[in-house]
């Protein structure tokens, strides 16, 4: 037989008022008042069960209610936020070489990557074949030519002959056509001369139209061209202006295309140089649109130079548009501004968000604000108040906040674009009574990660920083020092 455990030892237990070795002690006293038999088994039983208990009211010793927190800083340093998109990398210019006349390639004088200057004779083709019909052309010519002054010679005395009347008017015009007849057969012959002329000593030369470089050579030494007016016509030599200044064809998704402007700033890697980065200006963006199996993505043109040659054309890399950059400034994680307690209920939460924007306000707007949170919550009930009263005071919901558009400070540059509409939200800490309260911030840009922190909403009476200025809203702008600097904010409950 044993006794029951003393029942005092189970609901301080269960209450947290003793720790887990007073309680031991206590259950230890009691074990000598167990009446037991001398069987080993029953003491072992007994033990067991001593144990267990001890580690059940440990475990119990915890007081309701209790959260640990994972706590951060804010800092101070740079936050942009970019378009991030992936594009090639080409020359500025290229120019396609095509043959203007059919032949045989008879010499090729250059090869890749050779620079050329403009009219350097890039190869030659064969002329044999010109320079035949050249001499046939030429005995054309020379009869050609024979005929219209025998016909000349016919007019001229036709001619003496229509002034005495010895023939009719019909003969001196017939004459008169037959000697225009040889005229255009002369110029004809003497066009078809200049044509294989221009031929042998022109077109047989193919010729750089532009200073550059080779990028690609598509004929050799035997090889058979057509004229560049036919349909199977190719180019021969693909030449590139200039490669210390190159371009990228970026692809930009038509939601990020409107953070695209002309003149924004680009920033760039390349896989196959790790550890480097490239920078370079928004030239054109392409309005025709690139549709892909029902995505719609645009085409941004961006010049960057290329001094050290490093950057070859065909390279892929990965783009970052800058959007907005903010220097100096201070940011914090984006959980700490995510964060809502998970203790308090909503309207506790809300309260609370209510209360630290109401420090922020003069007198007669915070009589105003709390006005229009009453009729809120009369007129809808607490639930309909929670977005109603938010809405009528600036959006003072949990976590959340009023968007506001802020006329001074930072531009997104060019083109007339708005300013960004700033967000007030929430950040939450301990104070020094242990309890949780709540700061009013106005988030600026944003990382994905960090989000800069533009503004802070002091209550009234509160010291301000003298490096910060205050907007016509009571709000303290973070040029300098802040009250936020060395303080610690809740990022998140540790489970």
């Amino acid at each position: 037989m044993c006794k029951i455990f003393p029942k005092k030892a189970i609901i301080c237990g269960k209450s947290g008022g003793l720790c887990v070795k007073k309680l031991a002690r206590k259950l230890l006293d009691s074990f000598e008042e167990i009446v037991v038999g001398k069987n080993g088994f029953t003491r072992l039983c007994v033990g067991a069960l001593l144990f267990g208990s001890v580690l059940i009211v440990g475990c119990g010793g915890k007081k309701p209610g209790a959260v640990a927190y994972e706590f951060t800083g804010v800092m101070r340093g740079t936050l942009e936020r970019t378009v991030t998109s992936s594009g090639t990398i080409n020359p500025v210019a290229t120019v396609k070489v095509l043959p203007r006349m059919s032949g045989k390639v008879e010499k090729v004088f250059v090869d890749y990557n050779d620079t050329v200057r403009k009219g350097d004779i890039l190869a030659e083709l064969n002329t044999d074949m010109l320079r035949l019909d050249r001499e046939r052309q030429n005995a054309s010519l020379i009869k050609a030519r024979a005929n219209y002054e025998l016909q000349l010679i016919n007019y001229q005395n036709q001619e003496l002959l229509a002034e005495k009347n010895l023939i009719s008017e019909y003969e001196f015009k017939t004459s008169k056509t037959t000697l225009d007849g040889q005229a255009a057969d002369l110029a004809v012959a003497e066009a078809n001369l200049r044509v294989i002329e221009t031929e042998i000593n022109q077109y047989a030369y193919i010729t750089s139209p532009i200073d550059g470089i080779v990028l690609e050579r598509n004929i050799n030494v035997g090889d058979t061209v057509v004229d560049s007016s036919s349909n199977n016509s190719s180019s021969i030599f693909t030449l590139a202006e200039n490669l210390k200044e190159m371009q990228i064809e970026a692809s930009v998704g038509e939601l990020d295309v409107a953070s695209i402007h002309t003149g924004q700033a680009v920033r760039f890697s390349l896989e196959s140089l790790p550890g480097r980065s490239f920078s370079g200006e928004v030239d054109t963006l392409r309005l025709i649109p690139a549709i892909q199996n029902n995505v719609v993505s645009y085409t941004v043109i961006i010049n960057v130079e290329n001094l050290d040659g490093s950057l070859l054309p065909g390279m892929t890399c990965a783009v970052d548009f800058i959007v907005e950059r903010s220097e100096n400034i201070l940011m914090i994680s984006n959980a700490a501004l995510r964060y809502q307690p998970t203790n308090l209920s909503a309207g506790q939460i809300d309260d609370m968000v209510f209360n630290a924007e109401l420090k922020s306000m003069n007198e007669e707007q915070r009589k105003a604000a709390i006005e229009a949170r009453d009729r809120a919550k009369a007129a809808a009930g607490q639930n309909a108040a929670n977005n109603q009263a938010g809405a009528g005071i600036g959006g003072l919901m949990m976590g959340g906040g009023r968007r506001i558009q802020r006329g001074g400070g930072r531009q997104n540059g060019g083109n007339g674009q708005a300013q960004a509409a700033f967000v007030m939200r929430n950040l939450w800490f301990t104070g020094d009574d242990g309890k949780l309260d709540v700061i009013r911030v106005q988030a600026g840009i944003t990382n994905g990660s960090f989000t800069e922190i533009r503004q802070l909403q002091l209550g009234a009476g509160e010291s301000q920083p003298d490096s910060a200025g205050t907007d016509a809203e009571g709000a303290v702008s973070m040029p300098g020092s802040s009250p936020l600097e060395g303080r610690q904010f809740i990022l998140r409950e540790r489970i």
